[in-house]
């Protein structure tokens, strides 16, 4: 599947991880039992739907690859998204992330991604 895959994350939950040197996900991902990534995409649709006008928030690129069997490609809840979503079912290790970048709102609440992003 994909290289690379993404999650966002609220600023402070990811200096946490920071510290700890792993994220354990939000209480959506507790709630769901795994941690909810996209690809990219569909990192821009996923943001739309779940964290409109959502400040604070910071994209985290992770290897899907370094992630191994406890990263499993499902479709989304109620199969109401087409495509298969990555889900991790574990903590992720800081060692996997290749960058984290924080996303601003535009006038519209939208979040800004990178340049040059899919």
């Amino acid at each position: 599947m994909d290289a690379f895959i993404y999650t966002l994350v609220r600023d402070a939950e990811w200096r946490l991880a920071k510290a700890a040197g792993t994220y354990a996900g939000s209480a959506d991902d507790a709630r769901d039992g795994f941690l909810h990534f996209s690809t990219a995409a569909q990192l821009r649709a996923s943001a739309a739907k779940h964290r409109a006008g959502v400040p604070d928030l910071v994209m985290v690129e992770a290897d899907a690859a370094a992630l191994g069997a406890a990263l499993r490609w499902e479709p989304a809840a109620g199969g109401t998204r087409p495509g298969l979503f990555p889900h991790l079912y574990g903590a992720l290790p800081l060692s996997a992330v290749t960058r984290a970048v924080a996303l601003s709102l535009d006038a519209d609440g939208r979040h800004v991604f990178p340049d040059g992003f899919a």
